[in-house]
């Protein structure tokens, strides 16, 4: 009995429990690798594609986003430099309008001052004839004072009316064409 009981309580010698034990072991690993291990592995596979994807995709976006940097550094810079050109552009119209007004301005000067010159010289020659009128009315007033008759016809008094103007024309420091020639009829 000894050697039974000494068999049984070896623990360094197989029994039929740890057989079993061993035989449902193997068949649990079996299974396991059968029927849950594929699963398991490839969702591990979809979960390493899924990764492996979006660190493709991140590499992709960063490299389109340092694209789209570049496009708008340039868009950036061509802006700048089209802002630049209509600011020049501005600036020169700016200053060709300001020479055309310059222009206009001084060509309106220039006619208002001609205007004006030819208004004065029609106001001197009216004020001119006026005078000379007024002058020939006193001249032969005068003179019929100081011949002590009087010129009565017409034509006596028309003669020396254009006599007095024609001397006065003839006086130093007249202005040249600043009278007109005299009318016949300046006496009143």
């Amino acid at each position: 009995m000894t050697s039974t009981v000494l068999a049984a309580d070896n623990f360094l010698l197989p029994n039929g429990t740890f057989i079993a034990e061993l035989v449902a072991f193997v068949i649990i690993l079996f299974v396991l690798w059968k029927y849950v291990v594929p699963p398991l592995s490839k969702s591990l596979q979809e979960r390493q594609d899924m990764i492996q994807k979006q660190v493709e995709d991140s590499e992709e976006a960063g490299r389109k986003l340092k694209a789209a940097e570049e496009r708008y550094d340039q868009a950036l810079a061509e802006a700048r430099t089209e802002a630049a050109k209509i600011r020049d552009t501005a600036r020169a119209d700016g200053e060709r309008i300001r020479e055309e007004m310059r222009e206009q301005a001084s060509t309106e000067v220039e006619r208002i001052r001609q205007r004006g010159e030819e208004q004065l010289a029609a106001q001197r020659d009216q004020v001119v004839r006026q005078l000379r009128g007024e002058l020939g009315g006193l001249s032969v007033q005068l003179a019929e004072q100081l011949v002590g008759h009087e010129l009565s016809d017409e034509q006596s008094k028309r003669s020396t009316v254009d006599r007095f103007l024609s001397q006065l024309d003839d006086m130093p420091g007249k202005q040249a064409g600043s009278a007109a020639p005299a009318t016949s009829g300046g006496a009143g």
